[in-house]
């Protein structure tokens, strides 16, 4: 499984939004200056690629367009691509202070489904913004990554990503080496250009074609990277902007995939001790959690159409559950279901984790996360760096340490050369950026924001922290943390240093 808590990011858009697919830019040559003009109009309804939570065109509240925007921004006059983007205009527009941007993540998430998803969460913000979101290069309408079709990725996501042999290690480097091969295949050409320095240069073209002196920005868990090296490459450019859910800058995918392990083994221990203060009377522990991935390792149980749990979709859904508190309830039920022989729950929540719909497509969701990885990390783990790495990411998650651990593969025959070993965020000169921690967070550690605000450099970096539970804060039901959030986006009030919402 590739870097799955990467795309953690997207919490419960995960499983409320699509996480789109789709046809994308071309080899056309329309104009990709700030001078051009949007389209705006009714949105399509969804495609195929979609997931089937956006099962309806958003409605009369949303438009679309395309941007257009130069494929390769060393040649501008090159070959351009398409990135979608959709908009709910202001409610309040004698009080209207520009467009706010949102990014939730990934990297591979689609704004252009998610935002209607989720818009009845930013109802507040909306009296004064246009809520703006967009598919970043790569992802879903905005020449989505293809890589295998459908069945061939049932095949790939239910393998043994956790090996136990070399014949199994063996087994699972052809199997990363055929999805790299496949994606040069069916996506070569743009593999280069989706990286997350060119989606903020698409970011700043977006602001000037919006007409947007400055960038108002909602970035959520990968969205908070993407906003860093925006804020690196324009600080004179940022407006407001809040970091949720946050990306620790300094860390090598190694360190990530180690510090999320960690991460998601505190989310497992505090659901474990919740459930077991809770009147439910079938909690599950620890070992029996180990116990019943190990024996889904070589006896599968029974799941939906035809399909069966294997221990990697089962560690993926326990995964996608610690999300939210929202889902620890069909943990509980997916978990004791599967030992008695029904893997149908765990098996839903794993799919969503790779974005399968129900109707078995999947979107592009898990192999952009991956384009747009290899794009910006320089780093290529080998067999031999993982076995060294392995007792340490066990000692620190006996549930997720391995997955996280071979993980680090993804990258391994990718055929685009990384950008960076970590990106840089350092912003001097910006206006301040509210970085928001949640310390119960799985997916994006809390130990990550104050990274973050330290490395965006002094006066611009502001955390707040959310003793929470769950990926993200602002989503999180938490009043102090929305009132605080939107007092700086609607009225531009910097909360005190070091405040802390409980």
């Amino acid at each position: 499984m590739s870097r799955p808590l990467r795309l953690g990011a997207l919490s419960t858009a995960l499983l409320l939004a699509v996480l789109a697919a789709g046809c994308g830019g071309g080899g056309g040559r329309p104009d990709t200056s700030a001078h051009q003009k949007l389209n705006w109009s009714s949105c399509p309804a969804p495609s195929p690629d979609q997931d089937a939570a956006a099962t309806k065109a958003p409605g009369g509240q949303w438009e679309c367009a395309t941007l257009h925007a130069p494929l390769d921004y060393r040649k501008p006059h090159g070959r351009t691509i398409g990135i979608a983007m959709i908009r709910a205009k202001a409610t309040d527009r004698r009080h209207r202070i520009g467009s706010l941007i949102f990014n939730f993540g990934g990297p591979g998430g689609s704004g252009v489904a998610t935002l209607p998803a989720l818009a009845n969460s930013y109802k507040q913000l909306r009296t004064r913004y246009d809520l703006v979101s967009f598919d970043p290069r790569g992802v879903g309408r905005s020449s989505g990554v293809r890589c295998l079709g459908d069945r061939q990725l049932d095949a790939y996501y239910a393998a043994d990503s956790t090996p136990d042999n070399k014949a199994e290690v063996q087994s699972q480097l052809r199997r990363v080496k055929t999805y790299a091969a496949a994606c040069e295949k069916n996506s070569g050409p743009i593999l280069p250009y989706v990286g997350t320095t060119n989606a903020a240069r698409d970011m700043d073209l977006m602001r000037g074609v919006l007409g947007d002196k400055k960038m108002h920005y909602f970035g959520v868990s990968y969205g908070t990277e993407l906003g860093g090296v925006y804020a690196h490459l324009f600080p004179k450019k940022v407006g407001r902007a809040l970091f949720d859910g946050v990306v620790d800058p300094m860390q090598t995918p190694e360190q990530g995939a180690l510090a999320q392990a960690k991460g998601f083994q505190r989310a497992l221990s505090d659901y474990l001790k919740a459930c077991t203060k809770s009147t439910v009377s079938s909690c599950p522990t620890q070992p029996r959690i180990r116990t019943l991935l190990k024996r889904l390792d070589s006896r599968p149980v029974r799941g939906y159409g035809g399909r069966k749990l294997t221990e990697s979709l089962a560690d993926g859904g326990i995964a996608q559950s610690l999300y939210s508190r929202d889902y620890w309830q069909y943990l509980t039920q997916g978990i004791a279901g599967a030992q008695q022989g029904d893997g149908r729950i765990l098996l839903a929540l794993g799919d969503a984790l790779n974005g399968r719909g129900p109707d078995g497509h999947y979107s592009t969701l898990q192999s952009a996360l991956t384009a747009i990885t290899c794009a910006d990390f320089k780093q290529r783990y080998t067999v031999a760096d993982i076995e060294r790495k392995l007792p340490t990411f066990r000692k620190v998650s006996p549930v997720f340490g391995d997955m996280m651990a071979w993980g680090l593969t993804q990258c391994t025959d990718w055929p685009v050369r990384g950008a960076w070993t970590t990106p840089d965020v350092s912003a001097k000169g910006a206006a301040p950026i509210l970085v928001v921690g949640n310390t119960g967070d799985p997916a994006t550690p809390y130990e990550g924001a104050g990274r973050m605000a330290k490395e965006l450099g002094p006066g611009v970096g502001v955390e707040l922290t959310y003793k929470g539970e769950g990926h993200g804060a602002y989503d999180g039901g938490n009043a102090c943390v929305r009132k605080t959030v939107n007092a700086y986006l609607l009225q531009g009030k910097v909360p005190e240093k070091g405040k802390v919402c409980g």
